[in-house]
């Protein structure tokens, strides 16, 4: 559904029009809102209103209107009325009635139609989808094409494409602006997790479109992996609201999990060309190839509980939140991610054969959700916790390489809201 709200008005109508924006300002900010020069000129100057002001209505705004509606970028028409005294170089309302009638495009001529017209898109939910078009190996216009044609006759849907220097979290931010109802991220886990990170604590929902190459949050909410973009698209009109914990890692936005050692460095290796090539097979190869070299290092972790704790470990998973295939954040069997606690796994293999000895005992443990204890792997939960390593080690914050150590993670209760089937 379109996302544009043109407003024009008679000269004797021009009060009426900013009482009418004035009262339903919340509710208008939530749009594009268009409108003829002299009428965009006092809404914006008496309401606060940002309106796109157009040429005046002598001077062909009018037609203007008339060609956004043509082009399908209109949700309404609010044009009031002058019906006795109407100036000639005023506008005619019979192009625009005309256009709205053969578009079928609701249009307002009095504040009474203009009142249902509000309560009605009152009712109707403003969603912004944030879309990375180079996430995954589909096609990306297709794949948006495919979540227009599921979303846009249920939502207005404003859409907003990442590119070289267009950050994810700046783009919710702005949405978060506008008052959004919901707020979409189309992509990978990094676009997810920056999408996510704007939205802490602002109680607005994230829906989630996975369209990267592990999705690792998607599926830890339990959003099917068959037919992702229909299934994922269902659960976002369904409207079921889940309260998940967040966390923030050196004060970045944390919704999956911070990985240090091993985790880190099979991040680094598993380039774009061999995501692209292998999808998440890329992951498990670059692991593979690491086990020859990965290292000991002396690991010291701090609690909120003021207790120190020194390990000599290859690896160590922070985690908020979790799918069983990331075996090594599976210390515990599972990871809660409402539980307002972080889940330490620290993993101190001597050598090849105990790390996929490891390995595949915490993924064993995933799949039934089941604790177990080997010699090789300590675990712990905890809210806060401040880690140093020696030598310093890699950091891989949701996916993204993001520095090293030390670090300093808290977990933020209840800190997101999302859109997930129901447990």
């Amino acid at each position: 559904m379109p996302a544009t709200i043109a407003l024009i008005a008679h000269d004797a109508k021009k009060d009426d029009i900013v009482n009418f924006a004035r009262k339903h300002a919340p509710l208008l900010g939530r749009y594009r809102l268009i409108a003829t020069a002299n009428t965009g000129e006092r809404i914006a100057s008496e309401t606060g209103l940002i309106v796109e002001k157009l040429a005046a209505g002598s001077m062909g705004g009018d037609v203007q209107i008339a060609a956004e509606v043509v082009t399908g970028n209109i949700v309404a028409v609010i044009f009031l009325v002058e019906s006795f005294y109407v100036q000639p170089y005023e506008p005619n309302v019979q192009t625009i009635l005309q256009i709205c009638q053969v578009h079928n495009v609701a249009i307002a001529t009095n504040l009474a139609t203009a009142e249902a017209i509000a309560s009605s898109l009152a009712k109707t939910l403003v969603a912004h989808l944030i879309y990375n078009p180079i996430s995954g190996q589909g096609n990306a216009e297709q794949e948006l094409n495919l979540i227009r044609e599921l979303l846009e006759p249920h939502l207005n849907l404003h859409i907003h494409f990442t590119e070289l220097g267009v950050d994810p979290a700046t783009l919710a931010t702005d949405a978060i602006a506008t008052n959004a109802d919901i707020i979409i991220a189309s992509g990978g886990d990094g676009t997810v997790s920056a999408v996510a990170g704007a939205l802490i604590g602002s109680g607005i929902p994230l829906g989630i479109i996975p369209r990267g190459t592990a999705n690792a949050f998607a599926v830890s909410l339990g959003i099917p992996r068959l037919l992702p973009i229909r299934n994922a698209c269902q659960i976002i009109l369904a409207n079921n609201t889940r309260t998940v914990d967040a966390a923030r890692c050196n004060g970045l936005p944390m919704i999956l999990l911070a990985g240090i050692g091993y985790e880190a460095a099979t991040v680094e290796r598993a380039s774009r060309e061999l995501k692209d090539r292998w999808g998440a097979m890329a992951y498990l190869m670059a692991g593979w190839q690491l086990l020859d070299e990965s290292g000991l290092f002396d690991t010291e972790i701090e609690t909120e509980d003021g207790k120190n704790y020194n390990f000599q470990a290859t690896a160590i998973t922070i985690a908020n939140a979790a799918p069983p295939t990331s075996v090594l954040a599976q210390g515990a069997g599972q990871v809660i991610f409402d539980d307002g606690l972080l889940d330490v796994t620290i993993a101190t293999p001597e050598n090849k054969l105990d790390a996929v000895s490891a390995m595949l005992r915490m993924f064993g443990a995933a799949i039934t959700r089941t604790e177990f204890e080997h010699k090789n792997v300590v675990h712990g939960r905890t809210r806060w916790l401040r880690l140093s390593t020696n030598p310093p080690q890699k950091v891989v914050v949701d996916g993204e390489i993001v520095g090293t150590t030390p670090i300093e993670v808290e977990c933020i209760p209840g800190g997101l809201t999302v859109l997930a089937p129901k447990p």
